[in-house]
């Protein structure tokens, strides 16, 4: 009977890896990301698909371990410094947003005739939104660390926060409420602020001792066993206090974001994050409780569509109220229009405390699911419809009669290094950019930098080139920097006109534009890491720089051979890869020398 048990568990566990290692990447192959393609697969082998598992519920518990160590990893990026400067973002924007869509939410019930109550608690579930799917697809997409995507993880943060008084408002309305002492309300709130504190103690004088000793053992079994005790532990302190276990995580992540530990951390969590948090989206498409959702269809569709729609559009309000651009304003509401995770708490606490029946749970919990499913479909839809839009300027300042002692066109990575020498020496720069989102991130460094596109004539006229001594063009766009090049030689042919060049080849073809300087981007610093690399393998200083001057009169030997000839005219200037022969020759050639110049050294000195 034992052995059976152990082949159905066995068995479970192959067909949960299964169906992710098909799904996923047929669903990532179609565009539509991973979440849905573990969502499908959940309800494939779920209770309502081919019936291998019957109790999604179990699963779903483990599986939100997986959100606990992904906020455990986005807090090992969060240094305290960095989460102050969030602070705006998180009680600012994240509260204008939750409450508004708490508001927004509970008059929907309240206009489908449901009592006051049950709306209040349907909608404040659907307000706090899915971290899982919003976390996992803003890391496939890349934008955790982007100044948007940091915005996001700011208002998830202040939803993690609010899930305890929201929890508390439940308690206080149900049948029990009444029976909750004034006393015991403020024993709570104290009990969570001491796990706080005790928390932040052990991180800061703890933690990182602990890690020393460990990593002294150099038993590397014992340091990830560590880093899953931090995780874990923290989050149960946090739970056992009334708050969130992912709020004790990310906590916990924050206060060894500056540790030396920080990296090896973070590789040791991570296998167990990426199929945990898969876990967790293959629980949700199990837990779709289809039966539920057949009995009440109708009631299930409307509250799907009118929550996400009404969600989305609150969010996008709130957005723009807080002068946000459309553009990120639309990504954002359409990102968290879902309900998530901690809905299914709140709920389960609603029926506990009498405000809402298990039945009406079911249902909502299948609007939640939905909603979750439907997320990637509708980020898949924006992607593939909104991407192409012109981006949103009409806050941005275009120029006019801007006066400059250089016009620079194009204010990126390498335009912002060529400008601090200038202005050191007290030279006025006229910026323009064509990218609206950085124009708006470079005012907040203090950079006044004017939206506009360099190959536009009267723009050019209108920053200033007709009375700039230079017109510096570091725009990374090769076939925009030539047009450009052609307009500005042809417009204002006495003028300096200096350029960023892509690669050998872009260079000759702004030289042919009668550019009257280019630079290929890398080549100094590559020059500057092959000469400290020299210096690294054992040859002096003196030496090293001999050898990169030499290759750089022989490049630019060659680069006037392509001028003329074309890119391939230069090639036998090319030190091409040595054989082992030619390096053994090299190498004796070379100790011969060296050993010719001590024998000389020391018939000097013997003389």
């Amino acid at each position: 009977m034992a052995l059976e048990e152990n082949a159905h568990d066995l068995t479970q566990v192959v067909v949960l890896l299964t169906a992710g290692v098909v799904a996923v990447p047929l669903f990532k192959r179609a565009g539509l990301g991973s979440v849905l393609g573990y969502i499908a697969a959940g309800l494939a082998i779920g209770p309502f698909g081919l019936g291998f598992f019957t109790d999604p519920k179990a699963i779903l518990h483990v599986a939100e371990l997986g959100v606990v160590m992904f906020l455990f990893i986005i807090g090992l990026e969060m240094q305290p410094t960095k989460l102050w400067s969030m602070r705006k973002d998180i009680f600012g924007v994240g509260a204008t947003q939750v409450l508004a869509c708490i508001a927004g939410l509970t008059a929907v019930g309240v206009a489908f005739g449901f009592p006051l109550v049950p709306s209040f608690v349907a909608g404040t579930g659907f307000v706090l939104t899915s971290t899982a799917i919003v976390m996992q697809m803003l890391e496939e997409r890349g934008d955790i660390s982007t100044l948007k995507g940091q915005r996001i993880i700011a208002i998830l943060l202040f939803e993690d926060l609010a899930i305890v008084p929201l929890l508390a408002i439940v308690a206080l309305l149900g049948t029990g409420g009444a029976e909750t002492t004034v006393a015991d309300r403020w024993a709570s709130v104290g009990i969570a602020i001491a796990a706080l504190g005790a928390l932040i103690v052990a991180g800061r004088y703890l933690l990182n001792p602990l890690f020393l000793i460990l990593a002294r053992s150099n038993a590397r079994e014992v340091m990830t066993a560590a880093a899953l005790l931090v995780v874990l532990g923290a989050a149960l302190a946090m739970e056992m206090s009334g708050l969130s276990m992912a709020m004790g995580a990310f906590l916990a992540g924050v206060l060894l974001s500056e540790s030396s530990f920080r990296h090896q951390l973070e590789a040791d969590i991570e296998p167990f994050r990426g199929i945990l948090l898969g876990l967790f989206f293959l629980g949700a498409g199990m837990a779709l409780d289809l039966a539920v959702i057949a009995e009440n269809w109708h009631l299930v569709a409307i509250s799907v569509v009118t929550y996400m729609c009404v969600k989305g559009a609150l969010i996008y309000g709130v957005a723009r109220l807080l002068g946000t651009c459309h553009n990120e304003s639309l990504e954002r509401a359409v990102l968290m229009a879902q309900g998530g995770e901690f809905a299914f708490v709140l709920y389960a606490a609603a029926v506990s405390a009498g405000l809402i029946e298990a039945e009406t749970n079911a249902i909502l919990t299948a609007t939640i699911i939905i909603s979750m499913i439907l997320t990637p479909v509708a980020t898949f839809l924006h992607s593939r419809f909104a991407s192409k839009k012109v981006p949103e300027v009409d806050d941005l300042e275009l120029p006019e009669n801007v006066e400059g002692t250089v016009l620079m066109i194009g204010f990126g990575r390498f335009g912002q290094i060529v400008s601090q020498p200038l202005l050191a020496r007290g030279y006025t720069l006229s910026l323009i950019d064509r990218d609206a989102e950085f124009v708006r991130d470079a005012s907040e460094f203090g950079f006044k930098v004017y939206y506009g596109d360099g190959s536009r004539i009267e723009i050019l006229h209108a920053a200033g080139a007709a009375t700039a001594k230079a017109i510096l063009i570091c725009i990374d766009d090769r076939p925009a920097a030539i047009k450009i090049a052609e307009i500005v030689k042809h417009e204002f042919p006495l003028v300096p006109v200096l350029a960023r060049a892509f690669d050998r080849g872009h260079a000759i073809d702004l030289l042919k534009t009668g550019v009257d300087y280019q630079i290929r981007e890398t080549f100094e610093s590559a020059l500057t890491f092959g000469e400290r690399a020299l210096h690294f393998l054992g040859e002096d200083l003196e030496t090293a720089a001999r050898v990169v001057e030499e290759f750089r009169d022989l490049d630019d030997e060659r680069f006037a051979l392509e001028i003329v000839g074309g890119i391939y005219a230069g090639r036998q200037l090319i030190r091409g890869i040595a054989q082992p022969a030619d390096i053994v020759a090299a190498r004796t050639g070379r100790k011969r020398a060296e050993e010719e110049e001590r024998d000389h050294a020391d018939e000097a000195e013997a003389e």
